[in-house]
C-alpha cells in the first residue's frame, strides 16, 4: 500500500495539468529570445513535456489548451498574438 501511494504521489507531482502551460509558453518564449512561431512554441512543450503530458487526458488535448493558456496570457498582459501570422511574444 505505501508504494502505491508513493506512486500516486509522485504522479500528483510530475504530471502535467491545463494550468502548468501557461507557465511553460513564457518559459519557452524566455529560452526563444521573447518570440516565436506557436508551432516552436508547441514543439518545444513537446520536446519538455512528452513523458508528463502522456501519463493523462491532457495528451488528448494539449495543442488546444495551449492556445487558450495563451490567450489567458494575453488577456493578463504578458503575451502579444503579432496579428494573424501565429507569432507569439512577450510583454
Amino acid at each position: 500500500m505505501e508504494k502505491l501511494s508513493t506512486f500516486l504521489r509522485h504522479m500528483t507531482e510530475t504530471t502535467m495539468t491545463k494550468s502548468d502551460l501557461q507557465q511553460s509558453i513564457l518559459d519557452i518564449l524566455k529560452d526563444l529570445r521573447g518570440r516565436a512561431h506557436l508551432i516552436d512554441v508547441a514543439r518545444e512543450i513537446w520536446s519538455r513535456h512528452e513523458a508528463d503530458l502522456r501519463l493523462n487526458d491532457l495528451f488528448y488535448t494539449w495543442q488546444y489548451d495551449m492556445r487558450w493558456a495563451a490567450q489567458r496570457l494575453v488577456d493578463e498582459g504578458k503575451l502579444t498574438k503579432i496579428g494573424h501570422t501565429g507569432i507569439w511574444e512577450l510583454r
